[in-house]
C-alpha cells in the first residue's frame, strides 16, 4: 500500500534515551516509526527484536528506527534495557502521533470492544514525506519487509 507520498503530520515527542524526537528534527534521512500496542506483550517484543535484529542494515541504509507507543518513558525506558535495543522509543501518553496518523482503531480483546494501536509502520521520506504505510502489521517477516522497501529507495 502506497500513501502516493503525502506529507507526514509533525509532533514532538519524548523519547528514551531523555531524547525529544520531531518529524521536522529528523529532515534529511528517511526514517521508519513503527507504532505497536504495548511494551512487553509477546508481538510487540517479537516486532521490536525484529526491528532491532536488522537495526545496523536500516543504518546502512540510511534510515532511522523508532517505535512508538501510548506507553511511560520509564516503561518504554524498561523495554528498551530489557531487549538491548539500539534504538529509541516514542511516548505517546497523550496519543499526539497515534491521532496524526490515524492509527487507533477499536479491537476486540477478550470479546470486550477496546480503543487500541493498531499495529501500523510508516517510512517518512528525507524530505518529511511518507513514502510508504503498512496498517494490520503481522509480526513475522515485517521488519524485513520495511527494510527491503528502505533499501530500493
Amino acid at each position: 500500500m502506497t500513501a502516493d507520498s503525502m506529507p507526514s503530520p509533525d509532533f514532538e515527542l519524548p523519547a528514551t534515551g531523555g531524547q525529544s524526537v520531531s518529524l521536522a528534527g529528523l529532515r534529511g534521512r528517511n526514517v521508519v516509526f513503527y507504532f505497536y500496542p504495548k511494551d512487553n506483550t509477546p508481538g510487540c517484543t517479537n516486532e521490536t527484536m525484529d526491528f532491532r535484529d536488522h537495526h545496523d542494515a536500516f543504518q546502512a541504509a540510511g534510515c532511522a528506527v523508532f517505535g512508538i507507543s501510548r506507553d511511560s518513558l520509564k516503561s518504554h525506558e524498561n523495554f528498551k534495557a530489557k531487549l538491548g535495543l539500539p534504538f529509541e522509543l516514542i511516548s505517546d501518553t497523550e496519543e499526539l502521533a497515534c491521532n496524526a496518523f490515524g492509527v487507533i482503531k477499536m479491537k476486540n480483546m477478550y470479546g470486550k470492544q477496546v480503543r487500541g494501536i493498531e499495529r501500523s509502520t510508516f517510512v517518512i521520506g528525507a524530505d518529511g514525506r511518507i513514502l510508504r504505510e503498512w496498517r494490520g502489521v503481522k509480526v513475522p517477516s515485517h521488519a524485513k519487509e520495511v527494510l527491503q522497501f528502505v533499501q530500493s529507495l
